[in-house]
């Protein structure tokens, strides 16, 4: 039922730069499933084998590392505010 846990380096493109960042993953079995979980980003995933689980992680990293792109161009705003000295 429950498999000893790994530590799995991945490797992935970050952003559109072509920056390369190394993380540490941790794999273990639950039940029938595989779960992944970055030690250096909590972002987890899961898939039916190992090799399918860490693509999935892979996958919700970079994810996790795409700017947001807005559909509607956001309105820049000024705001005042008062603090005390």
């Amino acid at each position: 039922m429950k498999s000893a846990t790994k530590t799995i380096p991945i490797r992935f493109l970050q952003w559109k730069i072509n920056m390369k960042r190394d993380l540490s993953a941790v794999v273990w079995q639950e039940d029938e499933w595989f779960v992944a979980q970055c030690l250096e980003i909590d972002v987890a995933s899961q898939g039916e084998s190992e090799k399918a689980t860490l693509e999935n992680l892979r996958e919700a990293l970079t994810l996790h590392f795409t700017p947001p792109v807005a559909s509607i161009l956001p309105n820049v705003r000024k705001i005042e505010l008062e603090v005390a000295a």
